[in-house]
């Protein structure tokens, strides 16, 4: 099958073996997938992972075992951990914090980009009727800034901030917008604001940040090692502070400041998906403006260099179009 593999280098392969499903897993023939920031890393060296990458895709149930039977035909996204199910962590719903997890793309399993890939049935959800697999494929990066909402409590008087107009961020910042609170969205460039803002989001350039300002709470989601030294300075004393950034490389930090102004930081990862599918089947998050460009798998270097521009958001790669012209940019 065809597959885009990372091992030192990126290359994409016609000759990659078709997965097997073990019990419980679901054999999902890949629809569209999407490049993430993570991806990225993981070219730069992140987790040491080698194999197919990606873990954001749409796809088509075409095999499953037992109970679940009844997905076989369905469109489905995925999330993406897969935990023992019999540690302590995993009994007690922290499944995605397993020791022994794999995740797809990541740690331990192979990713979506590809045209088959496997994931137990029981991290599979319907896409709702109406929704493209173009919106779709946002479920998984979408699910992630929902978890913010399940960590912490975000009231309509709280100043928030969401520091990096990159995908997540801009995701964060609509996600954040329906609780009402004063959310700002800060970043570098006008255009990706402009995404946000035509949402409802207010945005200014981070270097237009009002001197001295400070933040109930401070989403750091620029995807950059010194993005949470910025956050730690717009963060108020016993204010918190959310890290979304993933870097292959870290950075010296003076915490100093976390303990001085009794900061509370919390780590965010993967979220819960009903809520993200749910939100745009009902049109409250337009997720097609951050689409900058669709490549055929034939194109993944391509479109690799097309993710790393600065002016770029999301680069999907369609596997139903293989060896189609690309869309886009």
């Amino acid at each position: 099958m065809k597959a885009i593999v990372f091992d030192r280098g990126l290359t994409f392969t016609h000759d990659r073996q078709k997965p097997v499903p073990v019990a419980g897993e679901a054999l999902i023939r890949v629809t569209m997938a999407g490049i993430c920031n993570t991806d990225m890393e993981i070219t730069r060296g992140y987790l040491g992972f080698r194999g197919i990458i990606g873990h954001e895709f749409t796809g088509i149930v075409e095999a499953v075992d037992g109970r679940s039977r009844k997905l076989i035909g369905k469109r489905v996204v995925g999330e993406i951990n897969c935990g023992c199910r019999r540690c302590d962590l995993c009994l007690a719903g922290l499944e995605k914090h397993c020791p022994h997890r794999t995740t797809l793309g990541i740690l331990g399993r192979e990713g979506a980009l590809a045209e088959y890939m496997t994931l137990p049935a029981r991290n599979l959800h319907e896409i709702p009727d109406g929704l493209t697999d173009d919106e779709a494929v946002f479920a998984e990066p979408l699910a992630a800034a929902f978890e913010i909402l399940e960590q912490i409590r975000i009231r309509p008087t709280d100043k928030v901030l969401v520091l990096g107009d990159g995908k997540l961020g801009i995701l964060c910042a609509l996600a954040l917008r329906l609780t009402g609170a004063e959310l700002t969205l800060a970043g570098k460039h006008p255009s990706k604001l402009g995404i946000a803002r035509d949402q409802g989001v207010p945005v200014v350039l981070a270097k237009g940040l009002p001197p001295n300002s400070k933040y109930d709470i401070v989403v750091e989601a620029t995807g950059s090692a010194d993005g949470f030294e910025s956050a730690m300075q717009l963060t108020r004393p016993r204010g918190t502070i959310v890290l979304k950034s993933t870097v292959a490389h870290g950075a010296p930090i003076n915490l100093a400041p976390l303990v001085i102004d009794e900061i509370t930081v919390v780590g965010s990862r993967c979220g819960p998906f009903k809520p993200a599918l749910k939100a745009l089947a009902e049109g409250r998050i337009d997720v097609k403006p951050l689409i900058s460009a669709v490549f055929p798998p034939e194109e993944a270097k391509k479109a690799f260099v097309s993710a790393k521009k600065r002016t770029t958001l999301k680069v999907l790669i369609d596997f139903r179009t293989a060896g189609k012209r690309n869309r886009g940019q």
